[in-house]
C-alpha cells in the first residue's frame, strides 16, 4: 500500500507552481488529493492531468480571500469523502507596493487574509475531524520573509507569514499530543508564476539560480510521510547560490510610490 493511501489531503493553491507539484506527488503517494485555486480552469487541468496519470484528484474554485468560501470548501470536502487527514496551505500572494511607506489599506487586507485568515480558517476548519480521530498533518507554506524582513517579499507580506509561523507554532505546541502535526516550510525565492506580480520581474538568470517548485513539495511530502509519530516542526530552505537582489530592492522600494516621492 502506497503511504497516504486512503487519506484525504487539501491542497490550497493548487493551479500552478507549488501547489500543483505537491498535489501530483501526494497523488502519487496514494492520497484523495482536492485542490482549489482561484480560477475553475486551471485548476481543472491539473486534476485531470492527475487523474490521467492515474492519481484521484478534485478541483474546487475557492476565493480565500472570503472566509466563508474557505470554511465551506473543507466543509464540501467532507461532505464528499468524509475526511480531511492531510491539510496544504500553500496559497498566498504579495503585495505589488512592498515599502510599508507605500502599501494601501486594500493591498493590506487582501495579503493578510489569504496568507493568514485563509489558514486560520482552513486549519480550523479540519480540526474537528483530525482530533477525533487522534491523527492529521498540517503544512503551512511560509516563507523567509518571517525571518528576514526587507523590501524582497515585502511588509505586508513578511508580516503576513511572521504570523503564520506563530500560528503554526500555536497548532503545534498545544495540540500535538492529540496526534496532531503543524510543519512549516520557510522558502526564499522559488521561481514559480508569483515572481510574475513582482515590482521588478527576475529575468531568466536571477531564476536560474532559484529553486524550483519540485524541491519545496518534496519537503512538504516528506513532513506528510513520515510515520506519525515524527513531526517536523519547521524547514528553512534557500537556494545555494546567493543572488544580487540589488536591483530588486531599488525596485521595490518605490512600487506604488505616488510621482514625485523619494
Amino acid at each position: 500500500m502506497k503511504a497516504l493511501g486512503g487519506q484525504v489531503a487539501i491542497v490550497t493553491g493548487g493551479g500552478s507552481g507549488i501547489g500543483e507539484v505537491t498535489a501530483r506527488m501526494l497523488a502519487a503517494e496514494g492520497a484523495q488529493v482536492v485542490i482549489c485555486g482561484r480560477r475553475q480552469a486551471p485548476v481543472d487541468a491539473v486534476a485531470r492531468s492527475i487523474e490521467k496519470d492515474g492519481g484521484l484528484c478534485v478541483a474546487r474554485a475557492v476565493d480565500l480571500e472570503n472566509g466563508d468560501d474557505a470554511a465551506a470548501f473543507v466543509a464540501w470536502t467532507l461532505e464528499r469523502f468524509g475526511r480531511v487527514d492531510v491539510l496544504v496551505n500553500n496559497a498566498g500572494h504579495s503585495s505589488h507596493a512592498r515599502s510599508i511607506r507605500w502599501v494601501d489599506r486594500k493591498e493590506w487586507d487582501s495579503v493578510m487574509a489569504v496568507n493568514l485568515t485563509a489558514v486560520y480558517v482552513l486549519t480550523q476548519a479540519v480540526l474537528p475531524g483530525m482530533l477525533a480521530r487522534g491523527q492529521g498533518t498540517i503544512v503551512t507554506v511560509g516563507s523567509l520573509a518571517a525571518l528576514k524582513a526587507g523590501l524582497i517579499g515585502g511588509a505586508v507580506y513578511g508580516a503576513a507569514k511572521a504570523a503564520v509561523r506563530n500560528l503554526m507554532a500555536h497548532v503545534h505546541n498545544t495540540l500535538r499530543n492529540r496526534g496532531i502535526r503543524a510543519t512549516l516550510i520557510m522558502p526564499a525565492e522559488v521561481d514559480t508564476p508569483i515572481l510574475d506580480k513582482r515590482p521588478h520581474n527576475p529575468d531568466a538568470a536571477a531564476r536560474a539560480t532559484m529553486m524550483q517548485a519540485e524541491d519545496v513539495a518534496r519537503a512538504i511530502v516528506l513532513a506528510v510521510t513520515l510515520p506519525p509519530r515524527t513531526v517536523i516542526e519547521e524547514i528553512v530552505m534557500s537556494p545555494t547560490i546567493q543572488r544580487d537582489q540589488s536591483q530588486d530592492i531599488a525596485v521595490a522600494a518605490m512600487a506604488g510610490a505616488p510621482a514625485g516621492a523619494v
